[in-house]
């Protein structure tokens, strides 16, 4: 099994200011509820078929509602080359830290 690095809530926040890819894994209707700012919407069961849409020059953060997911989806893209960490505690971690949240419509590239 491959290692999976973890990222906590303040590096994300970090990596979010500077600009990092940052993958919500949840279901479009959870996503919409409120994610983290800049994240984009590929749902765990589309992201096998479109991680070629990633920039695999720079790290992957990915983010679910615990970290549970996401730690799958990191795995599964780590197996691809992809430098994915998990957000570990998820949006709701990012959420209980008191930091802001967006919500709405997923944007599609």
């Amino acid at each position: 099994m491959t290692s999976v690095p973890e990222a906590n809530i303040d590096e994300l926040a970090t990596a979010v200011r500077d600009g990092a890819q940052v993958i919500d894994v949840r279901e479009t209707h959870e996503y919409v509820a409120g994610h983290v700012p800049g994240a984009a919407l590929i749902p765990m069961a589309e992201l096998p078929s479109r991680a070629d849409e990633l920039d695999r020059t720079r790290p992957v953060y990915v983010i679910c509602a615990s970290g549970n997911r996401s730690s799958a989806m990191a795995a599964f893209l780590r197996q691809t080359g992809v430098d994915a960490r998990n957000v570990t505690g998820g949006t709701g971690a990012w959420a209980a830290a008191g930091r802001a949240l967006e919500a709405g419509p997923a944007a599609r590239s």
